[in-house]
């Protein structure tokens, strides 16, 4: 059935391309617009497999949590299936701009939620 994956970031201060300097800008940029290249070049094959961001929104601090742990982006993306996921997720032309999302982030995580 459908899964929600809760997905939340922590954004370089500037992209690190070393991983994919084929994919690298010309002038540096931040992580947070790595992450924006990273999401345009998602969305197609996201909504190719039945899946949509159905929220985004800015983190922070946590209300109940660590004291030092802050995320900058929250999302929650559904996707009709984890089949759907894995689809996506192995997807040749979706894996040649991956190297987006690794520039972009300092840390995240990935926690699939299935009601």
């Amino acid at each position: 059935g459908p899964v929600v994956m809760l997905n939340l970031l922590i954004f370089r201060e500037v992209a690190d391309y070393s991983s994919s300097p084929d994919l690298a800008p010309e002038e540096p940029i931040t992580g947070r617009q790595a992450y924006e290249t990273y999401s345009r070049h998602t969305l197609p094959f996201l909504a190719a497999e039945g899946g949509e961001v159905i929220f985004t929104g800015e983190g922070g601090h946590f209300l109940i949590g660590p004291d030092d742990e802050q995320w900058d982006r929250v999302m929650l993306v559904r996707y009709p299936s984890v089949e759907a996921f894995m689809a996506m997720t192995t997807n040749r032309a979706y894996l040649a701009g991956l190297g987006h999302r690794v520039a972009a982030l300092a840390d995240s995580r990935l926690l699939p939620i299935e009601g």
